[in-house]
């Protein structure tokens, strides 16, 4: 029987790439995609021909993956396309790695891409749609702004419960912002304080603007490989020491605790199966789709105890040149975040361990943790990444 513990490196990240992050008018979804899978690929040493197994999915398509298998002229032995929210790309990893150690592919692409930001089709169309298609019956009676007001209560209960303070939640922000000012593919770079994020025009209270991840177009792909395969690839592998995915509740009237999320199982689990404990990781790579995200991601992988985020987080602790370097692209808050974020967080993690993260590389970095959200808290998936460096 194969137990996930019995996977810890037995798969590779050999290709990584992103295409139009920011602004791409012009470009559909699927163009996107395609135009970072061709580079992720082309990064491995391969090329379509040599793709086996496919992971992707859609926040607009039921059955994405099938027009992804068209447009890139793939014949996959292997095919996921489970859509969990921005957590789904994180969460392709582990069963990715089962069909791998299976013999049923040898190299899986993991894609995924969205023209949110330039599309025509307008996000109030895709607010009634997504009423329609994904009914959410204990909220959409009282027509809640999905998803910032439900990540609004948790913030509320978590100041409410622990004492963290707006000034806290900034700090989230504010890092985001000093590490996206270093990468030059964010698009948000200009300066930005403490007093700047609670000055900014209130979204949902607590939260204000810029507590609120960008909305922009992008592509992201990430080719996952067996690990003997992986040893011939021209970048240096990236191992996947351990994944988990859990998930509690789709709405966030039924979450059982609002400060409280499924990160505590996937995190553990994935921790378990990469025999670390948090630490021993070098970064973290958080999705940061408000800033009360990272506190609470923070809690619940063990970085910090629970109620302690928002002093974790103080005085610069996950910025540059702090304790814990945490999204060093810039993150959803000031990098990028098409429709969803997951596989973004991944490739920040492979090129940091490459060492190919330019002026925000964070020096001898050699394990990683990416960490993907969806839905309304509701779904997680934790990933640990290491260098071929590590026994």
């Amino acid at each position: 029987m194969t137990t996930t513990n019995s996977l810890r490196g037995s798969a590779a990240i050999t290709g990584a790439a992103t295409f139009g992050c920011g602004e791409a008018p012009g470009f559909t979804d699927i163009e996107l995609l395609a135009r970072a899978a061709t580079a992720a690929v082309a990064d491995a040493g391969l090329t379509m021909k040599d793709i086996d197994g496919l992971a992707t999915c859609s926040l607009s398509a039921v059955m994405w993956p099938m027009p992804v298998i068209e447009y890139l002229g793939l014949n996959p032995s292997y095919v996921d396309g489970t859509m969990l929210g921005g957590s789904s790309f994180i969460a392709h990893l582990l069963p990715a790695m089962r069909a791998l150690q299976a013999g049923q592919c040898r190299h899986v692409l993991i894609c995924y891409g969205s023209a949110n930001r330039s599309s025509a089709f307008g996000r109030r169309e895709i607010v009634a749609s997504r009423r329609f298609l994904d009914p959410q019956p204990y909220e959409h009676p009282y027509q809640p702004a999905l998803p910032v007001s439900a990540y609004a209560l948790a913030a509320s209960r978590h100041m409410h419960q622990y004492g963290t303070t707006r000034e806290q939640l900034a700090e989230v922000a504010v890092a985001a912002r000093a590490w996206a000012r270093l990468n030059p593919e964010a698009l948000m770079r200009g300066p930005l304080s403490i007093a700047d994020v609670l000055a900014s025009r209130m979204v949902s209270d607590p939260l204000t603007v810029r507590d609120c991840c960008l909305v922009t177009d992008g592509a992201g792909a990430l080719v996952l490989s067996r690990a003997d395969e992986a040893r011939d690839r021209p970048r240096a592998p990236v191992y996947v020491l351990g994944s988990a995915t859990a998930v509690w509740h789709r709405q966030i009237s039924s979450m059982r605790d609002l400060t409280v999320t499924a990160a505590t199982q996937s995190g553990a689990q994935a921790f378990a199966a990469a025999g670390l404990a948090p630490k021993d990781i070098d970064m973290v790579q958080l999705y940061d789709a408000f800033s009360i995200n990272t506190l609470l991601f923070l809690e619940d992988l063990g970085f910090c105890a629970k109620g302690e985020g928002g002093a974790f987080v103080q005085g610069g602790a996950i910025a540059p040149g702090g304790r814990l370097p945490v999204n060093t692209n810039g993150g959803g808050l000031s990098c990028v975040h098409p429709g969803m974020y997951g596989v973004f967080a991944l490739i920040e993690a492979v090129r940091q361990l490459r060492g190919e993260a330019g002026e925000r590389q964070v020096a001898g970095a050699r394990t990683a943790l990416a960490h993907g959200n969806g839905g309304t808290l509701s779904s997680q998936a934790t990933a640990i990444l290491a260098t071929e460096a590590l026994p």
